[in-house]
């Protein structure tokens, strides 16, 4: 029996493939295809799957920008159902003979949906929706029979339905964990509309991974960068198995990481039985990131150092390939498809050079959010403190650090940084922000210690409540924690005078400050 399946059709939208994994933990197949696919391959793809609706996915582009991405019209006649989200919506409006125009007023993060029509994909709603925005244009006119079936506050027309034909569209994201109600709209999609059966369940386990590892490596060996954050690790681990003594694992220790971070990856490493190399290159780091303070330049350079090192270790041990523990959203955020746009290059992605002398950079969990980063690495027995680990970025204090780098500001923000997290990992860890660290924000303040005027340095503390990293929501800590956690940085770390906390959702920030 094939399995049904909803196709998701790309334009270059960040939430595009939340909406494949949202639809496949509900029991659907989903294939994620690129906004140019023609008509004759979706009837090719008809011969393997059960294509019972398709979805256009978010972009980043206005449908009347030049090189905006556009679908074949031909696939409006497949008779198929069809929900358009964000630029799909309005692209799918457009197509309908529809008029779209730039938003008097954009909306980006929560709004309020009125829910007027409770009919198709807004069955069993309430009046009044709690939905997650981010559009600069709007649907402002729609064709006769086509019935709007929602509004937003700067939204005259945030949902609509052509009943007869069963095309949809909304405005609003409702994969994003923020749209209160929006598995109900998809899966009012799935089954009161495509009438999908639940025929799909992801068997996917390590032993997998493991496998499919063996293969791409072949008989050669490889080198993995680790980090010790959860991905590097279950990506180490994954690669142990897979290669024995043809992996060696590399730590690179550029001076930007975490207080004691070194001592505590040299045991992560032990306690999994993974054969550690540490790469002392401080110097090297420092010395290239001097004067430098463009966040994406920062990032371009430290992947090349990275690269540059694994490169030099791997001459060591004749290794052909690295292994990297690169996730989905590093790929999404640094433009990874077509029309994607970048919100921030990540080291491990678009940092590498073109250069590089590896035969093959493999990145076994590259489709893999953190959540589920974090399920395959509990299936593999890594402890729960291993595994509930706090994200930390791959270009390290680098990216926390905003303006040039230097080693003098590092030990500011490693100090400020171990406060914060020793303040908070007093916490149980199932009541802790999902992520939380300081920032040396680059600017100085006046402040007064020991009865004088002193003139010093700001830090940020930032915690947020996420599932995916997609999207975050600010974390909202008690005062009295805040307020030790303030005392603390100014009285021990004698430059700092001012310390503040970030209250800003993603997005439109991103956790990362830069």
């Amino acid at each position: 029996m094939e399995a049904d399946a909803i196709l998701i059709i790309d334009f270059g939208g960040q939430y595009c493939h939340l909406i494949g994994r949202r639809i496949r933990e509900m029991g659907v197949y989903s294939e994620i295809v690129p906004y140019d696919i023609s008509l004759r391959e979706i009837q090719s793809l008809q011969k393997t799957l059960g294509i019972k609706g398709i979805i256009l996915s978010g972009g980043p582009l206005s449908i009347y920008s030049d090189d905006s991405p556009k679908m074949s019209r031909e696939i409006l006649e497949l008779g198929l159902p069809i929900l358009g989200i964000c630029y799909g919506h309005q692209l799918l409006a457009n197509y309908l003979g529809g008029r779209v125009k730039k938003a008097g007023k954009p909306e980006y993060g929560n709004s309020t949906a009125n829910i007027s029509i409770k009919t198709g994909i807004l069955y069993g709603l309430n009046n009044r929706e709690k939905v997650w925005m981010s559009h600069g244009d709007s649907v402002v006119s729609l064709p006769k029979g086509t019935d709007i079936t929602a509004s937003s506050p700067n939204c005259k027309i945030a949902a609509y339905e052509d009943g007869k034909r069963r095309i949809f569209g909304v405005q609003w994201h409702p994969e994003v964990v923020h749209t209160e109600n929006g598995l109900k709209i998809l899966s009012n999609f799935l089954f009161r509309i495509c009438k999908c059966r639940k025929t799909w369940k992801a068997e996917r386990n390590a032993s997998e991974y493991v496998s499919k590892l063996k293969n791409e490596v072949g008989s050669g060996s490889a080198i993995m960068a680790m980090s010790g954050g959860i991905d590097s690790t279950t990506a180490a681990l994954i690669a142990s198995k897979a290669l024995g003594k043809r992996l060696t694992a590399v730590f690179v220790n550029t001076g930007l990481m975490r207080k004691d971070e070194p001592e505590k990856i040299s045991k992560i490493a032990k306690k999994l039985k993974i054969n550690l190399v540490t790469v002392e290159a401080a110097d090297l780091f420092f010395s290239s990131l001097d004067n430098v303070s463009d966040p994406e330049e920062k990032r371009k350079i430290i992947g090349r150092e990275f690269i540059r090192a694994f490169e030099a270790q791997a001459k060591k041990t004749k290794a052909e390939f690295l292994i990297q523990g690169t996730i989905y959203p590093d790929r999404i955020e640094s433009g990874h498809s077509k029309n994607s746009s970048v919100i921030k290059t990540h080291h491990n992605v678009g940092g590498i050079p073109a250069d590089s002398k590896f035969k093959g950079i493999i990145d076994p969990l590259k489709d893999l959010y953190k959540d589920e980063v974090r399920n395959l690495a509990k299936s593999m027995g890594i402890p729960a403190e291993m595994v509930h680990r706090q994200p930390f970025p791959g270009p390290g204090l680098a990216v926390r650090i905003m303006g040039n780098v230097t080693r003098e500001k590092a030990e500011i923000l490693k100090e400020a940084d171990a406060i914060v997290c020793s303040e908070l990992e007093k916490i149980p860890m199932t009541k802790r922000p999902w992520q939380y660290f300081a920032v040396l924000t680059g600017s100085k303040s006046t402040g007064v210690k020991g009865d004088s005027r002193a003139y010093g340095n700001v830090i940020a503390v930032r915690a947020v409540e996420s599932k995916e990293a997609m999207t975050a929501n600010f974390s909202k800590i008690p005062f009295e924690i805040l307020e030790r956690i303030s005392g603390r940085i100014t009285e021990e770390i004698p430059s700092v005078v001012r310390v503040v906390y970030d209250i800003t959702n993603k997005p439109p920030s991103t956790i990362e400050w830069e």
